[in-house]
């Protein structure tokens, strides 16, 4: 038998990549940098169904390879799961803060 962890919230959000070269080593270093700033478990997707991978590793976040127009996923679960979806969803809403046309990565 689990017993639930009452101090565990569950969170998830998505958000249209609309940076002009997607999920490149830029954008990926800083979307694992903010994940890693919650205490939560936090997983990424490109689609709804998964497949899920950690948000907080760098390695995994560069195979995603996702491309502009791309939907990304996220899922948290922790004390502070519906903090870090809404600022990882902001994160990308913002275009990891590029510049428009900064195609470097």
């Amino acid at each position: 038998m689990t017993v639930p962890v009452l101090s565990s919230e569950k969170a998830s959000g998505s958000a249209l990549l609309t940076n002009a070269v997607g999920l490149h080593a830029r954008p990926s270093v800083k979307l694992t940098q903010l994940a890693k700033s919650f205490s939560s478990s936090i997983a990424v997707a490109t689609e709804a169904t998964g497949p899920w991978v950690d948000a907080k590793s760098p390695v995994k976040i560069m195979r995603v390879k996702a491309p502009k127009g791309t939907i990304l996923h996220f899922e948290a679960e922790g004390p502070d799961a519906v903090e870090a979806v809404a600022a990882l969803v902001a994160l990308v809403e913002r275009r990891f803060d590029e510049a428009e046309g900064d195609d470097h990565g």
